[in-house]
Formats: C-alpha cells, sequence, structure tokens
C-alpha cells in the first residue's frame, strides 16, 4: 500500500500534461501511486497516460467511457485509490521539487491528521505571481494541530481539492465524493473541514496553480457560473442536518456569500445579462439559509451581504457603481491634498535651502531606505564615536522603522522632517543613488559606499545586457551618480570598474569597506551570541549557504540547490544556513521549501538577520554562486565553495568582470554531485583551498584592515588625513572561540 495517491484528472490539456505527470514522478519520495483520469479526452492525452503508464509501474490510467467533468473524474480515481493519503492535482498544474517529502514529513510529525494543508503559487503565461493570501495562515499555524471550530479563520484557506493531503480512512468514512458542476470544490472542502478534527498544516509552496491565458472554464462567461447555487445548497443541506455541526454555519455562510458575490463582480464569470439573476439566486440562498446569530463582517464585503438581505439587484448595482465613483473621488480628493502637501513641503524645504549648510549635519540611508545596515551604518557608528558633534539622521522607510535600533534618529522620505533635514544636511552617505527629486546644494559632500566588489557589471556596462537592466533606466542612475563626491573601494578592481561602470565627477576613496570592519576583527563572542540566536548546536560545523539573485529569470530566484539533500548530506555535526539575496527574500523563494524546512530543523533560514556580517562571523565556511558576498567574506580567512553549475548562463544574461570560476576563492564545484564529494571528503578545506583563498584575499581585500569607518570618518567628516589602510595579516579567524583553524 502506497503512501500517497496522487488523482490527476485529464481532459484537454496535452500541451501542460508532461508537465503535470513530470512534476510527480520526479520527487524525491518515491512511494506514491498516480492515478491518471482520461475523461475522454478528445486530444493526445489518453495515448501521453498510456506512454506513462508502460514506462513507470506507479502510473495507473482509467480511461472512462464517456466525459463526466472534473469532480466526478476524481470520484472515479477515489475508487481505485490505495495509499494512505489522497492527493488530487489538476492536469495543467503541477509540484514543486520536494513536496512530497515535505509532505510525508509534516504527516508524520503532525501524528496524521485527518487533513494537510499547503501553499501554492499562481503561474501567470508571463511568469510566476507573488506569495498567495494564504501564505499568512499557513505561517502562523506553525506545527500546531488544530480543529475549525478551535480555529474558524483557517476556514478563509483557498478552497480547492489540491491544495490538501486527505487521509483515506477519513474520506471514505465520511463519504466525501464531488458533484457535477462548476464550484465542485467548495462543498467538499468546507465539509471536510469541518468535520476533520485534526488539521495541519505545511507552509510550503507545493503547486504551480497555472494560470491559463485562454480555456480556463471558470474564466469563461456563461450560465454555467450559476452551479455555485446547488453546490451550496447541498453543503447547507448537510450542515442544517446536523445539530452538533451548527457552531460551523455563521462562518461557512459567510464564505459561502463572499463567494458568490465575487462571482458575480466577475466580468469573465457572470454576463452584466444574467447578473440580475444570479442576484435573485444569491437573495434566495441568503433568505433560505443565514443563520439566526449571523451577523456580517466589517468592510464593503459586509456591506454588501447587508444590502443583500434587504435590496433588489438594482440597489446592489448601484451600491457598487456608487462605491466605485466614491473611491475615484475619495482618491482624487486625496491625491489633491497629496500634492498640496507635497507642494508646501517643497515650498518649506526651498526656504530652508536658502539657508546655509549645516556643518553638523549627516544625513544616511542603505539600500533604499531600509534600515540601519551596510557601510552607511558602520560609518555612522563610528562618528558617533569621533564626531559626535555632527548629528547623523537616517532615511527609513515606514514599514522599516519598528526595526530600527533603538536611539535611532531618523524621518521618512518625503515627510516634512525629511525635507528639513535634505535641505540643510552637508553630509550625505548612501549605499545606493538617492532620489533625484531634490536639487544638490552646492558644498554639500555626496559619499557612495557601493554594496560590496563587483563581480557582476554595473551601471552604464548594463547597457548591452537588456536582461539586466530591464525595469530601470541607466541614463537616469547615471545622472544620479553625478551628484557623487567620493566612491569608497575595498580594492584596486573596485576603483576600476567604478570609474568605467559610472562614467561621473567623482574622487575615489582607498578606505577599504567600513562593514567589513567586524570581519578583519572576527571577535568570537559576537559569533557566539549569533549562534545562540540562531539555536545552532555547540560545536557544529556552520556552513553558510548564500546564492544570489539570476537575471534569467523573472522573479530572480532559481533553485540550484536541493536543500533539504544538501543538509543531509552534510551530515551530523554540521548545521546548513541560508541567507537569500535581499531581493528575493519578500518572494516566493522561502514558500518553495526554505521556510518549511526552517521550521523543522532541518536548516536554519538566516535571511531576517538585520546584519549579514554576523551570519558570516558565525560560520564555518561560506557556499555561494556569484554573490559579492564572497569578497567580503574573504576578509575572515574562512574556506569559500563556489558554486558554478550556470556559470554561462549567469554570465552571459547579466556580464561580469572577470570569470570567478578561474581565479575563484576556493574550489569550484559544476554539479551537486561535485559539491557533496568536496564536503564530504573534506577537500572544501585542503591546502589548495587555502592558497587560493589567500591569493583572492591579497586581491580583493587590499585596503580592509579594520579601521575603514575611522578612515572615512577622519577624511570626510573631520577633514584629517589619516594613515593609509595596511593589509591584514592573513589569519584564518575562527567562528567561534572553541573552533579550530580551518587550514
Amino acid at each position: 500500500m502506497p503512501r500517497f495517491s496522487i488523482i490527476v484528472p485529464v481532459f484537454k490539456v496535452q500541451g501542460f500534461l508532461h508537465e503535470c505527470i513530470d512534476s510527480v514522478l520526479g520527487q524525491s519520495y518515491p512511494d506514491f501511486e498516480v492515478i491518471a483520469v482520461d475523461d475522454r479526452s478528445p486530444d493526445g492525452c489518453g495515448a501521453i497516460l498510456d506512454a506513462y503508464a508502460a514506462r513507470d509501474e506507479r502510473v495507473r490510467v482509467l480511461h472512462l467511457p464517456e466525459n463526466v467533468g472534473l469532480g466526478r473524474a476524481r470520484n472515479a480515481g477515489l475508487e481505485r485509490a490505495r495509499g494512505d493519503y489522497v492527493l488530487f492535482l489538476d492536469s495543467d498544474d503541477f509540484y514543486t521539487p520536494g513536496l512530497l517529502a515535505a509532505v510525508a514529513d509534516r504527516l508524520g510529525s503532525a501524528e496524521d491528521p485527518d487533513i494537510l494543508v499547503f501553499d501554492h503559487v499562481r503561474t501567470h503565461w508571463w511568469g510566476r505571481g507573488g506569495p498567495s493570501d494564504a501564505s499568512v495562515l499557513l505561517a502562523a499555524a506553525g506545527q500546531d494541530v488544530f480543529s475549525l471550530r478551535e480555529s474558524p479563520q483557517y476556514a478563509h484557506l483557498f478552497l480547492v481539492a489540491w491544495n490538501k493531503a486527505y487521509r483515506r480512512a477519513f474520506f471514505q468514512q465520511h463519504a466525501l465524493r464531488y458533484q457535477p458542476g462548476l464550484y465542485e470544490d467548495a462543498p467538499v472542502t468546507y465539509r471536510s473541514m469541518v468535520l476533520a478534527e485534526r488539521i495541519a498544516c505545511l507552509n510550503r509552496i507545493g503547486v504551480e496553480y497555472r494560470q491559463r491565458r485562454q480555456g480556463a472554464i471558470t474564466k469563461t462567461p456563461g450560465r454555467r457560473h450559476f452551479d455555485i447555487f446547488p453546490q451550496y445548497e447541498g453543503l447547507f443541506a448537510f450542515l442544517e442536518e446536523r445539530d452538533d455541526l451548527a457552531w460551523a454555519r455563521p462562518p461557512l455562510f459567510e464564505r459561502a456569500l463572499d463567494h458568490m458575490l465575487f462571482v458575480i463582480a466577475r466580468e469573465d464569470r457572470v454576463t452584466a445579462a444574467d447578473r440580475p439573476a444570479f442576484h435573485r439566486e444569491m437573495r434566495a440562498f441568503h433568505d433560505r439559509h443565514r443563520p439566526a446569530d449571523f451577523t456580517p463582517p466589517q468592510g464593503p464585503r459586509g456591506t454588501e451581504m447587508r444590502l443583500l438581505a434587504s435590496s433588489p439587484y438594482a440597489s446592489y448595482a448601484a451600491l457598487r457603481a456608487g462605491r466605485g465613483l466614491r473611491a475615484l473621488a475619495g482618491a482624487g480628493k486625496r491625491r489633491t491634498v497629496g500634492r498640496a502637501s507635497k507642494a508646501a513641503r517643497r515650498a518649506a524645504y526651498g526656504v530652508r535651502s536658502k539657508l546655509p549648510l549645516d556643518p553638523h549635519l549627516a544625513v544616511y540611508s542603505a539600500t533604499h531606505h531600509a534600515g540601519v545596515h551596510g557601510d552607511p551604518a558602520a560609518i555612522h557608528a563610528k562618528a558617533r564615536e569621533l564626531a559626535p558633534h555632527i548629528r547623523g539622521v537616517w532615511v527609513v522607510r515606514q514599514d522599516a522603522v519598528d526595526a530600527l535600533p533603538p536611539g535611532t534618529d531618523y524621518v521618512t522620505p518625503g515627510s516634512r522632517g525629511y525635507h528639513a533635514v535634505a535641505a540643510r544636511a552637508t553630509y550625505w552617505v548612501n549605499n545606493v543613488n538617492w532620489p533625484g527629486a531634490l536639487p544638490k546644494r552646492p558644498g554639500s559632500v555626496h559619499l557612495q559606499t557601493h554594496q560590496g566588489t563587483p563581480l557582476k557589471h554595473m551601471g552604464a556596462d548594463l547597457l548591452d545586457k537588456p536582461g539586466a537592466r530591464h525595469g530601470f533606466s541607466v541614463p537616469k542612475m547615471l545622472h544620479r551618480a553625478d551628484r557623487w563626491d567620493l566612491s569608497l573601494v575595498a580594492n584596486r578592481h573596485s576603483e576600476l570598474v567604478w570609474d568605467r561602470a559610472y562614467p561621473c565627477h567623482f574622487t575615489s576613496l582607498r578606505t577599504g569597506s567600513p562593514r567589513n570592519d567586524v570581519l578583519v576583527d572576527a571577535p568570537a563572542q559576537r559569533a557566539a551570541a549569533v549562534r545562540e540566536r540562531l539555536s545552532i548546536p555547540a560545536g557544529n560545523t556552520v556552513v553558510l549557504y548564500a546564492p544570489t539573485r539570476r537575471e534569467y529569470r523573472r522573479g530572480g530566484h532559481v533553485d540550484r540547490i536541493d536543500l533539504a539533500r544538501f543538509a543531509a548530506d552534510l551530515g551530523a555535526g554540521h548545521t546548513l544556513v541560508v541567507r537569500l539575496h535581499p531581493s528575493l527574500a519578500t518572494g516566493t523563494a522561502r514558500g518553495l521549501g526554505l521556510a518549511d524546512l526552517h521550521a523543522r530543523g532541518v536548516l536554519v533560514d538566516a535571511t531576517d538577520e538585520p546584519h549579514v556580517e554576523d551570519v558570516m562571523l558565525a560560520s564555518d565556511v561560506l557556499v555561494t554562486d556569484y554573490s559579492a558576498l564572497m569578497f567580503d567574506y574573504a576578509n575572515l580567512d574562512r574556506p569559500i565553495v563556489v558554486h558554478a553549475d550556470d556559470w554561462a548562463a549567469y554570465a552571459a544574461s547579466r556580464g561580469a568582470y572577470f570569470d570567478i570560476t578561474a581565479e575563484a576563492p576556493g574550489h569550484v564545484s559544476r554539479s551537486y554531485r561535485e559539491l557533496a564529494w568536496l564536503f564530504a571528503s573534506g577537500t572544501w578545506q585542503d591546502a589548495e583551498a587555502a592558497g587560493l583563498r589567500a591569493a583572492f584575499r591579497a586581491r580583493f581585500c587590499e585596503f580592509d584592515d579594520g579601521r575603514a569607518a575611522e578612515r572615512v570618518v577622519r577624511t570626510v567628516l573631520l577633514g584629517e588625513r589619516p594613515a593609509p589602510p595596511q593589509p591584514a595579516p592573513l589569519l584564518p579567524a575562527p567562528a567561534t572561540e572553541r573552533a579550530p583553524s580551518l587550514n
């Protein structure tokens, strides 16, 4: 008996079917059967399925004698299922790698719940979308097991068949079956959720939910969308027969009305001519099934539900049209107020900008106002020590304010305080460009710190890389770079690149990178504190994996390594720590497996650690692809492994200033097999690796001597001429005091 039965109903999807079935058969977890139900598909789907069945005994094909529709095709597959758990997969969708292994592990930790719910991502013809609305609920559930009565908010999970694993005995016990017609998922989903005594969640994207450009039934207008009413009639007939389920009627009634209001508002579902009749059906459903204790929710949807109880379609239509007009009018009014306020702030800026610059005022920003970190943070900290008479003010986005260190003096972009500071600040410190809205005042000093040593093409060098510069203008970027007075460099390679990539009038300062001062000093006690915060077992070797984004893939995220496999292959005594590129932190990358693996203790997700320097200090070895982090990490003189399995594609799409595989800071792997062997054999820390690292460090950590921040403050803020940087000695810095040298 297999652990999983995966039921795939198939109809007119021959262009997508290979990707669907391959995504199942390619799973790392092998204990499953695929029951593919050919719903009398008129294209080549039946032959495709038979070919799969001939090659893989796990695939069983059921050819139906006539077309019965999605719901009854699922039922037919259910009759032949033998697995402990049943999963459904629509044949134009596909599984993400590692899903079944993650589901199996979560079912084990939850002690075989009735239902396990996992996440999905919408995949459009033009690319993958963002996180689903369910992701917050799934993350909040954590490792808990609950019932819907205990946690009614989980009735808001996406009501489809394919984002769940059902215990087959539970499905059979309650005779759960799909009805013919559209919206067949809703009654089975809600009925199963209210009957389940134990529900668990898996915060992992398991299904790529294809949004077909054409051909999707749910996006084809017509009377078939009236099927929603018999589907919910069946659900409420069941609920009203069960006194023990009276608690479920109000929340599910609200969900049913919400679903109906969603459908009637969609032009690609209900035509304008059919809306009055659809509305009458909604009112009839409302009048028949409204629980006595039902209270509509707050907000616009609640207003629609209240109106449904007392008004004809004309009033509903007027409400929707009127609300739209009021919303537009309100938005216009707000925009007018915003313009006036903006104009007033600019006027105030104009007045203040006629006053002399304040020689005791410096303004700081990092990574588009994301918080206090990087080189600007290191300079600011040293300025508070050496130049306390200079007030340092940070420009920080409103959504980042709560994470600021206590006592941070800050303003938010566009605010009155921002304009007041911008009008008179003498010193401007940033690691990206400042917005070009406010003119640069003569006499002000703009210091560009950059974000590390460049491997990939930057600035004007992106002109012949249209994919890499998609979404921004190189001429506009260079116009903003014309504000720079000073450019910090950590090595002569960077100095040459910045001169080429940014043909502007600035002076290079050979100071080193201020944020790397702590890496040169490498305080063991700070590393130990980070390890404790990340719950890393004492004595473990910490492998830091820091992948960068790819310009050849929309969204930038590409899974180059099976993280669960890598963590397992590293073996006992090792902890895998993952640090995503900041641009990937809020996308789908974590939902595709990282968040789940972190929750289960397979690895540590350190993406949200505020200071990447702390993560580097806590590690013993860095595995990266083409991240600029390797140049900073070299200051620690700890092993670095470059995983370059797609170097040709990366270099072609983004461009690179040199071949990192030929001038690497350590061993290079070009396949996962090579990467695993480097660690299994101990080669990652051999003498050859040390020699490569020493040459790399001598070249790219040339000006990093642990005094870069001090050098910047004395040169720029205090007008002194400090001693030039002295190369740091080539001594390995252990991650903690107990760690031996890795050479």
